[in-house]
Order: C-alpha cells, then sequence, then structure tokens
C-alpha cells in the first residue's frame, strides 16, 4: 500500500519517445492532367513517367507518461510490430503510385505519405495506452516532412 501511495504521489512527466523504420520505394510525381512539360516544370526530375526511387527512413514519435511498473510509454516492440503490419509490409520494395491501397488517387509526395501513415497506425498506436505525436518521413538527406495530426 505505501508503494501505491508513493506512485500517485510522484509528479510523473510527458515523454517523447521515437520509433524508426527503413523502406525503399519507387514513386512518381506527376499530375494525370497536366501536361509533360508542365509536370517537369512543377514536379522536376521526380516526374519521371519510368519512376524513381528512395531509401526512406519513417521516424513515428509517440507521448506519454511512463508507465510506474516498466518505465516505458509504451512498448517500442510493440509500436514497431504495428509499423511494420500497417505500414513496411505494404510498402517496402513496392511502387508508391501503382501497389499501395492506402495511397489510391493520392500524390505521392513526402507530406501525403506521412499524413497517409498517421492515419493507417494511430488508432492501433492509441490502444496502446499512449498518443501518436509525430510521423516524420525522411526522403533524402535533405528533406524531410513531419506531420502532427488535425
Amino acid at each position: 500500500m505505501e508503494f501505491v501511495v508513493y506512485l500517485c504521489s510522484q509528479k510523473l512527466t510527458m515523454i517523447h519517445i521515437t520509433r524508426r523504420e527503413r523502406f525503399s520505394a519507387a514513386h512518381m510525381l506527376s499530375r494525370p492532367e497536366w501536361s509533360n512539360e508542365k509536370n517537369l516544370e512543377v514536379f522536376g526530375k521526380c516526374s519521371n513517367p519510368n519512376w524513381h526511387g528512395h531509401n526512406y527512413e519513417l521516424f513515428v514519435t509517440i507521448k506519454g507518461e511512463p508507465n510506474p511498473e516498466t518505465g516505458f510509454v509504451a512498448n517500442l516492440s510493440l509500436v514497431g510490430k504495428i509499423i511494420k503490419e500497417k505500414v513496411i509490409v505494404w510498402i517496402d520494395h513496392k511502387n508508391l503510385n501503382v501497389d499501395v491501397p492506402f495511397l489510391k488517387g493520392k500524390l505521392t509526395s513526402t507530406e501525403h505519405l506521412a499524413i497517409a501513415i498517421w492515419e493507417q497506425i494511430e488508432s492501433e498506436i492509441n490502444k496502446l495506452g499512449c498518443e501518436l505525436h509525430c510521423v516524420k518521413i525522411q526522403e533524402t538527406e535533405n528533406n524531410f516532412a513531419e506531420y502532427y495530426g488535425k
């Protein structure tokens, strides 16, 4: 009983923790209603009709208070399992424009990819007793997008 009282009297702190996963995928940025010239002007070499690929890094950050018994905000092995089942198996070594059901009809920019991944994992992550804080997609050494939900 004293232990429980002690834990309840402790002030816990909000912690952010991140899981990284990697995947490789091809895509093309273009709008079918635009001419090849306009697509090239707007999207540059990313509009190549023969596709191009990236070795992406995905960072999923969750937040919450550490569990007093485990010290974890959430078990990162479970977070990784959710990411793999809901995202990685669908996008790794795939064509994002053609092969990925949750990207159908969407422009496959890094920004849209981050939003789509958030939508794929948010409810499952939140079932772990924590909250999804950020999805970050690093497309190249110099470019990344971060999405924090609505």
